[in-house]
């Protein structure tokens, strides 16, 4: 059994006891999240989409920063450039079970 959640504007293909990273959520560590909008639910009978009396709920395992992501440097016959990267903020969860 999966679902398709959205959050942070992103979609996420979940199933119980995946760990996923999503944009910044509010909470602690080992609090309680729910994702309301389901998109698309699939079990043994096949797969509903669209108009989905579902929810995901989860737990959340850790607050923290991603990588680094753009780090440059160029050292030109005259001058010197030098572009810094973006860190994104994610929470990690983990998924806990799937109501449908």
């Amino acid at each position: 059994m999966y679902a398709v959640i959205k959050t942070g504007g992103k979609q996420y293909k979940v199933s119980v006891d995946d760990e996923i990273f999503v944009e910044k959520l509010e909470g602690e560590a080992g609090s309680q999240v729910t994702f309301e909008e389901v998109l698309a639910v699939s079990d043994d009978n096949g797969i509903v989409a669209g108009d989905v009396k579902a929810t995901v709920t989860g737990e959340i395992v850790k607050q923290g920063r991603n990588k680094k992501v753009i780090v440059s440097k160029y050292k030109a016959k005259k001058g010197y450039r030098r572009k810094n990267g973006h860190r994104q903020p994610y929470t990690r969860v983990l998924i806990k079970a799937i109501n449908a």
